[in-house]
């Protein structure tokens, strides 16, 4: 069994296609702007910011013996990443997200994961194959889950032993699939990162903060709950409370990938030792950092 990981990136690993314009859009908009092809994935992007703060991460996916897969695993092993464990498939095409995002936030996206979703536990095999755990040595580090996996694998994970003693990190990849994360809620190891359109649509309720959508998670089984609020905020709940905390003020360039950011940030600094107002701290830092621009993807 290897211990070389410092952290497992489950999910999504794939090029992201993003079209960006400086003017305000609605549909059926034709504006200039730009168009960039880059790795991506919710899995990827918490990789890379992982990567960025030290981290040797470990990724668990599906990936294409294709050209672009080729392409985008050459690109994960020159970010520090650790593809030893990807699953490459001969007959199954590497996945791509497409987005387009005006100055006033995202307009529409289309993640193809179908490959991700075709693959299915295959992906889980160093888990059970003693490359990384077994069942009677489960991994113990920690592991950030993606909601890009189909709903009958996430509820394979849920139940698994090959989990028990992981600190399970978890997110969906988007609100569409934020109700397969519903396994989740009552898991005793598992902490859920959430925006607040996320929470409402775990809870079937509306939220008018991030304190209050946390708190409302926890109520519900949620061992804890991190969600966020855009600009307004962002929160941190368990059974003993709830902080809370504003994020900087920063122009807006980018959207996609803030919130798998924010994740990887608070998961590094807990990884460091930091306290949870500090981990908090950090994480809305890197996230404004993010969306301003500063830091490249």
């Amino acid at each position: 069994m290897t211990h070389d990981p410092d952290i497992l990136c489950i999910g999504s690993v794939l090029w992201d296609v993003i079209g960006r314009s400086p003017s305000h859009m609605r549909q059926g908009s034709d504006v200039p702007g730009r168009i960039t092809r880059l790795p991506g994935g919710v899995a990827m992007n918490i990789a890379m910011t992982l990567a960025r703060y030290g981290l040797r991460p470990a990724l668990l996916t599906a990936i294409g013996q294709d050209d672009e897969g080729h392409e985008l695993m050459r690109a994960c092993e020159a970010m520090g990443m650790i593809t030893d464990h990807v699953y490459r498939s001969d007959d199954l095409p590497t996945d791509k997200y497409m987005a387009v995002e005006g100055a006033n936030g995202l307009i529409a996206a289309i993640a193809d994961a179908h490959s991700l979703e075709a693959a299915g536990d295959k992906i889980l095999r160093p888990l059970q194959n003693g490359m990384l755990g077994d069942e009677e040595r489960p991994y113990t580090g920690f592991i950030a889950l993606d909601g890009n996996l189909t709903q009958r694998l996430l509820d394979q994970i849920a139940r698994s032993p090959l989990f028990d003693n992981a600190d399970l990190r978890v997110a969906p990849a988007s609100p569409g699939k934020a109700e397969r994360l519903l396994p989740f809620l009552t898991h005793a190891r598992a902490v859920l990162y959430v925006n607040l359109e996320e929470a409402g649509l775990l809870c079937q309720t509306e939220f008018a903060s991030s304190r209050d959508a946390a708190q409302a998670l926890v109520a519900r089984g949620a061992r804890r709950a991190l969600v966020t609020d855009g600009g307004n905020s962002a929160s941190d709940a368990t059974s003993d409370g709830a902080l809370t905390q504003t994020p900087p003020s920063v122009l807006v360039t980018r959207v996609t990938g803030a919130g798998d950011t924010f994740m990887a940030a608070h998961i590094a600094a807990e990884a460091a030792g930091c306290a949870r107002d500090e981990a908090l701290s950090r994480a809305l830092q890197a996230a404004a950092a993010y969306v301003s621009g500063e830091h490249a993807t």
